[in-house]
């Protein structure tokens, strides 16, 4: 009897263990969600909060994320832990370098701006899904990709994302939308045409996807799908409009009485539609200036951020005309001032923004981190360094803004620009 009783105490004993135990698990996951110190459980919901971010019906990790994924996550997505994790992704206030294709195929290089976030305010990185090469950068699995030779191997994405992930950075995928010189000539009934017969090329020879199409819409997003798959946790939509250089008189619309901005404005919500991730769309800088859609290209700073996520208004100095006024400033030289001319665009922009009801997007610039030597006569631009990227910061912050993304088409940045986070 003595036995049995001994034996008895000691089962209980086990029984309350085990309860105080898996308690303390589940309590420590909801106060820390997706930190290292957390369980397996914890690590779950880290992936599928990095896939989904502002979704909480986010599709599940890859196995090449993470094999680890709990059949309870999946089936009950609606968690608290899950929630706070959403939460936390979508609240993340970006600032970030954009990486091309090539530079995340170096695992050198990778490690070099792993260790940056560490060390500076960098918390995100902006990379190339599909460049304005038009190819996909990655093995991609799009059946319209692979029938048509649109990818090219710059990097491992499985790889790239876990490594970055693995040490909780924010990654935004760019696709290049309709410069695709790819893609138009392999369909070339998918690219604009020219009012004299043929496709209508761009001062560069190179061939444009036709905006009004919806099919080129469906390759877009489907390429969107499978990044957000692979686990990037946002997408950017560059070129998201029309030709702007070029004989633009030639080009063949005919069929469609839709206004220009009223296409890209329904291509961005079509997007937002069925991407489970933030969307956003990059824009010339000057549509915050201009009024509807000068620029002809469908921006029209109104509309184009009615149902996205983000714009991204590329405020590069060296790209204003001389003499441009900005929120009723001369801006001579434009390159020469920085400050100025990122300040005034984002305050006039902002103002106007402030007046759209059910306006959705918030602003998050590009800004300038390279040196316009093509400018002419050289007396119009200057050498761009730390200082100069530091006033454009500055510049985004004074006008109300927190989240912005520096440019360089070869990622050479200049480090010193930025603050060292025990700075």
């Amino acid at each position: 009897m003595k036995s049995k009783h001994v034996a008895s105490v000691i089962t209980l004993f086990m029984i309350c263990m085990m309860l105080v135990t898996g308690c303390a698990g589940t309590k420590l996951s909801l106060l820390n969600p997706g930190s290292a110190s957390q369980p397996t459980n914890g690590q779950d919901v880290q992936q599928t909060g990095t896939i989904g971010v502002s979704d909480v019906n986010a599709p599940p990790a890859t196995a090449n994320e993470s094999s680890t994924v709990s059949t309870g996550s999946a089936i009950n997505p609606g968690t608290a832990e899950e929630q706070t994790t959403t939460a936390s992704k979508a609240a993340i206030k970006v600032k970030a370098l954009y990486l091309t294709g090539w530079t995340v195929g170096s695992t050198k290089r990778v490690d070099h701006y792993i260790e940056l976030t560490k060390n500076t305010v960098i918390n995100s990185y902006v990379i190339d899904i599909k460049d304005d090469d038009g190819f996909v950068g990655y093995e991609s699995n799009v059946p319209a990709v692979k029938e048509n030779g649109a990818w090219k191997k710059k990097y491992d994405a499985d790889s790239v994302i876990k490594a970055f992930h693995d040490n909780n950075v924010h990654l935004v995928g760019r696709i290049v939308a309709f410069k695709d010189p790819v893609y138009s000539l392999k369909r070339p009934d998918l690219a604009i045409k020219n009012v004299g017969g043929g496709l209508w090329k761009d001062n560069n020879k190179l061939t444009w996807l036709n905006p009004y199409n919806k099919e080129n819409w469906d390759y877009l997003i489907s390429i969107a799908k499978e990044a957000v798959a692979k686990g990037f946790d946002e997408i950017q939509f560059d070129y998201v409009r029309f030709p702007s250089d070029g004989k633009k008189k030639n080009m063949d619309f005919s069929g469609t009485t839709e206004e220009k901005y009223q296409a890209i404005g329904n291509f961005l919500a079509y997007a937002k539609s069925q991407i489970t991730v933030p969307v956003s769309a990059d824009v010339f800088g000057i549509i915050l200036e201009s009024p509807a859609d000068t620029e002809g290209i469908g921006q029209y700073l109104e509309h184009v951020g009615k149902d996205v996520d983000y714009i991204s208004p590329m405020v590069y100095p060296s790209h204003y005309a001389y003499g441009q006024i900005v929120n009723k400033v001369v801006f001579k030289a434009p390159d020469l001032e920085p400050y100025g001319v990122v300040y005034n665009t984002l305050v006039k922009g902002k103002d106007r923004i402030s007046k759209v009801s059910g306006y959705n997007a918030k602003v998050r610039p590009y800004l300038q981190d390279f040196t316009a030597s093509w400018l002419r006569p050289k007396t119009m631009y200057q050498q761009y360094g730390a200082d100069q990227v530091k006033q454009q910061i500055k510049a985004v912050y004074d006008a109300g803004y927190d989240e912005w993304i520096l440019w360089d088409a070869g990622n050479s940045y200049d480090e010193d620009a930025l603050l060292k986070n025990n700075g």
